[in-house]
Formats: structure tokens, C-alpha cells, sequence
């Protein structure tokens, strides 16, 4: 039976990143794919001056009743962006009332990098935001999603692979069962996605090379492809692979002078190839 895919962001209409990139890549994997915006805004807010937002979380609740009274189901739940802590609560009644018996709930909790959360969001929201980790089959933080969840402290370089293991044990205490840490970086030129899973004895890893340059919305990017091939019937560590490769390929297709995106778009023949292997 085809499957269907609900994913629940907001709409930065210009910038190619949530929405814009979730619904074009899991629908490319050959998944229908629903959409429930948490917000719509003009652009995202890397770089961008003066741009509109539109809270959308009072629409939420009707949409989830509609729905449930259609009896529309899904067989997965992918999150993104939240913007608050009311939006997380809805996330988590959605869960049990939209999913099917065997539906995937994967959580991108996108609110940090580089050390540092994103503009408005603070600890408590934080914390709240790893409560929604803990119901998740699938956690898709980076190391600085992870340490703000799990009150570790951040390194930026120098870390060991022992560092990151016991960080990953700390989300998967929070009740994930699977949590799959991006930007590893152990040594020059490479990135590694790292892949645990409850009872696992060692982590699993996926390297791809690192290129010196960065893109917006590469998060957005590497989640929705993961989320496609996961559904597609791939293992974690397979929808590491086509994940990585395809947002690796994105950003090599993306022109010097385009600051605001990565031009994913060019790479869709790549993932429609790794998703064959």
C-alpha cells in the first residue's frame, strides 16, 4: 500500500528551507506528502531584513479535528521548526491521534547551531522541545540541538568519539528510540552522521567529504531526504547515506552568489539514484 507522509513546519515562502524544501524532496521519493504550516513567513531569517511572519498555531487544532474526523491517518509524522511550546504540545495530541498503528515519528528539533538556539527561543523551550524527542522513533538533532536537550556543555571542535556517545545515550534517555547526530567531524575534510539506536552496543557512521563553504536550509534538507528514504523502507544508516550524498550534492550544485539557499533542486537526479541502491 502507498504510503503518506504528514510534515509539520512553517512556510518561509523564499529561501528553500522548511516547507518548500520538505514538500518537493519526500514527494520526489514517490510519497504522497501533507502538509501542516506552523507558521508562514516571507523569507527564512538568516540574512534576510524586514521579513513578515504569521503565527498559524490557532489554526492547528481544526486542522488536526478535520482531519481526524476524515479519518485521515498517516504512516509518518516528520517535524521541524516549532516556534513554541504550545506548537510542541499540539505535536505531540497530533501523534497519537493522526498516526497510524505503525506510523514513524520523526522529530528535527531545528531551534540551534553553532552553540547558540535560534532568536526567540530560550532554555525551557529547549527542554520542552527534548519531551518531544522522547516520543519520537527517530531524533535528528545536531550536536548543538543535542547538547542544549540534554544540559551538556558545548564543544565546537576537539571532541572524541567517547563525547559523542555518551551524548547520544543522554537523547536516547529521553526516550527516543533512535537519534541520529549530523556534523561529526573528527578529523579535516570529512563529516560524519552518526546513527545509535536503543541497545545498540556501537554507533554507526556515514561520512561524506566537507566542503569548505556552508548553505542554508542543509538541516531542512538532510531531514526530509532522510524521512523519504526512511519510508521508502531503508535502515537509518541507508537514509543517512542518501540523505548525506543528496545535500552534499545540493550544496556543490548551489552558485557562489546564492547566500540564501542551497539549489537542491539541481540535485533531485542524485537522490532518485541513491534512493536505487
Amino acid at each position: 500500500m502507498d504510503k503518506k507522509v504528514l510534515t509539520v513546519q512553517d512556510i518561509s515562502c523564499v529561501g528553500q528551507c522548511s516547507l518548500t524544501v520538505a514538500l518537493p524532496i519526500i514527494s520526489a521519493c514517490g510519497i504522497e506528502t501533507a502538509i501542516l504550516p506552523s507558521a508562514v513567513l516571507s523569507t527564512h531569517t538568516g540574512g534576510f531584513q524586514g521579513w513578515t511572519f504569521r503565527d498559524l498555531t490557532e489554526d492547528i487544532p481544526g486542522i488536526v479535528d478535520h482531519w481526524e474526523k476524515e479519518g485521515i491517518r498517516f504512516d509518518a509524522i516528520y517535524t521541524g521548526y516549532l516556534g513554541s511550546n504550545r506548537q510542541i504540545d499540539l505535536v505531540k495530541d497530533l501523534f497519537v491521534r493522526l498516526g497510524s498503528s505503525k506510523c514513524l515519528k520523526i522529530v528535527d528539533p531545528a531551534m540551534a547551531d553553532h552553540g547558540k538556539l535560534y532568536y526567540g527561543f530560550d532554555e525551557v523551550f529547549a527542554h520542552h522541545m527534548a519531551s518531544l524527542c522522547g516520543v519520537a522513533d527517530i531524533a535528528l538533532p545536531n550536536i548543538t540541538e543535542a547538547c542544549m536537550m540534554t544540559d551538556t556543555p558545548y564543544v565546537d571542535a576537539g571532541y572524541d568519539e567517547r563525547y559523542v556517545r555518551e551524548l547520544m545515550d543522554k537523547v536516547l534517555a529521553l526516550g527516543a528510540k533512535t537519534v541520529v547526530i549530523t556534523g561529526i567531524c573528527y578529523e579535516p575534510g570529512k563529516l560524519g552522521i552518526a546513527i545509535l539506536s536503543q541497545g545498540d552496543k556501537e554507533i554507526s557512521y556515514y561520512y561524506h567529504e566537507r566542503l569548505d563553504r556552508s548553505c542554508h536550509g542543509t538541516g531542512d534538507i538532510f531531514a526530509s531526504a532522510f524521512t523519504g528514504a526512511l519510508v521508502c523502507g531503508k535502515s537509518p544508516l541507508e537514509a543517512a547515506r542518501v540523505a548525506g550524498n543528496f545535500t552534499l550534492a545540493g550544496m556543490k550544485a548551489t552558485a557562489k552568489e546564492h547566500w540564501y539557499g542551497t539549489q537542491f533542486e539541481k540535485a533531485i537526479p542524485v537522490l532518485l539514484e541513491e534512493l536505487k541502491k
